[in-house]
């Protein structure tokens, strides 16, 4: 997919051709500089009223618009497959994951409570959540809906409006999402901006927007926290990954590739918990990775509506500069690893070996198709080296052990440590990321927290007033 004008568009349309034929996938109109002022403008107007609204009512109204969502998911799957090339079931399986969450989070709102706290005899005090205002919503392609249905969700129920741009990858997804949304919440409560990076800037410039929300990358969530040193807006941010897997020796190692596998071609790599780096185990290493090239050549094979392509030649020439430059510094490429000929922005699950610490698929966010294996002496190697890293997303440990599990759960500085399943988990379940990837609980019943603010009650009876209007 590639984002530009086109000569029959206007040059202020968002231009997407499609990732698996090149052909126009969607063109939607770039919001001009007064739009994005009047939508900042139209949800703080909206602030107050939608703030007093009982949270039964906003409930049931989050509740009525996720029901419409689910009657046009099959529309808004179809639009993602275009736009980003994701294969037609995981696009319709993100848009019922979308409406899963915003049924969750009408449910959670109006049971979300304050605390009461003991004080002293005779007196009452307690903390009541009350929303924080504006939320600027700036969220991702890779699953559009499931994604932004998290935030948009968790902001509306607890009596937030929202502006939302999502990303220009995926525009007419996301207007389509905004405006079924905006058909049921009331006027201002939801307010969709459609634009690139430049328009993003322009929202970041306005005054009046209380949270600054954001899933994507590094970069981007670093600039929102700058800007927020300035605006003093609450910041959520999920950002980059480079998330490992460390192969225990006492595992069926053809079992463990289909898990790094899963892990790390599903999606075609672009899930921000998508495994980045592989720690085998030496005893299991040679089995592991026979079995895990097959694993690679069974899903290159397969047809784009099973494995599809990534979502543009821009992130393709990334991910081809990673594994250039993995073989550069000594690595093999074991399957894959060549950008193919022909239309589209396919490439190959790819399976490396011999890598190093010091290779950019060991220390950069690839987000593509790419498994690079590193064999370690032990257990406590593969610990070390997956807890060596800037980012703290998520992390997997293959393993047998109980011990070794707990030791994972203890030592690995991430949000997530998942053990014996690279995907998965309880439903509501919440994380906070570490170092540069982000800040703040993204979802889950703790998203609410992270919308709210809380105001301390301090409530003791005045003394009685005597009939001369003194004590």
């Amino acid at each position: 997919m590639t984002i530009a004008p086109a000569a029959a568009a206007a040059a202020t349309d968002l231009v997407v051709t499609d990732p698996v034929d090149g052909t126009v996938a969607s063109t939607v109109p770039r919001a001009s500089d007064s739009e994005v002022r009047d939508a900042v403008a139209r949800a703080r107007a909206a602030a107050g009223p939608w703030a007093r609204t009982a949270p039964a009512e906003r409930g049931a109204l989050l509740h009525a618009a996720a029901e419409h969502v689910r009657a046009h998911a099959q529309e808004l799957a179809d639009l993602n497959t275009r736009e980003t090339g994701k294969v037609p079931g995981d696009a319709l399986g993100g848009v019922e994951a979308g409406v899963g969450t915003l049924v969750q989070y009408a449910e959670l709102g109006p049971v979300h409570r304050g605390e009461a706290l003991r004080g002293q005899f005779g007196a009452a005090d307690w903390a009541v959540p009350h929303p924080r205002g504006v939320v600027l919503a700036l969220t991702p392609w890779n699953d559009p809906v499931a994604v932004a249905c998290g935030i948009l969700g968790a902001a509306i129920v607890t009596g937030n409006t929202v502006v939302h741009k999502g990303s220009e990858r995926s525009p007419a997804t996301i207007a389509r999402l905004n405006a079924l949304l905006a058909e049921v919440l009331p006027d201002g409560v939801l307010v969709g901006v459609d634009g690139d990076g430049s328009t993003g800037e322009l929202l970041l410039a306005q005054e009046g927007i209380d949270v600054y929300a954001h899933v994507g990358s590094t970069a981007t969530g670093d600039r929102l926290s700058e800007v927020a040193v300035v605006t003093r807006a609450h910041v959520v941010r999920e950002n980059g990954g480079n998330d490992a897997v460390v192969v225990d020796a006492d595992v069926d190692p053809a079992w463990a590739a289909a898990q790094v596998a899963l892990g790390a071609f599903a999606n075609t790599g672009q899930i921000c918990t998508s495994v980045e780096r592989v720690y085998v185990h030496r005893d299991v290493a040679e089995p592991f990775v026979t079995a895990l090239v097959a694993e690679a050549e069974r899903r290159t094979a397969a047809p784009a509506t099973t494995y599809g392509p990534l979502v543009d030649d821009r992130l393709r020439s990334t991910v081809q500069a990673h594994v250039d430059d993995a073989l550069q510094r000594g690595a093999s490429a074991r399957t894959g690893g060549v950008t193919p000929d022909g239309v589209g922005s396919f490439y190959p699950a790819t399976v490396l070996t011999g890598c190093t610490d010091d290779m950019l698929v060991m220390t950069e966010e690839t987000f593509g198709p790419i498994a690079p294996v590193r064999v370690v002496a032990d257990f406590d190697e593969g610990l070390r080296l997956a807890a060596a890293d800037r980012y703290g997303l998520a992390a997997t440990v293959l393993t047998n052990g109980t011990g070794h599990a707990l030791r994972a759960a203890a030592e690995l500085p991430v949000g997530t440590v998942k053990v014996n399943a690279v995907f998965g988990g309880a439903p509501g379940g919440s994380a906070q990321p570490r170092g540069a990837s982000g800040a703040g609980f993204g979802y889950g019943p703790h998203l609410l927290d992270e919308m709210t603010t809380t105001t301390v009650v301090h409530l003791e009876p005045a003394p009685a007033r005597t009939a001369g209007g003194t004590r």
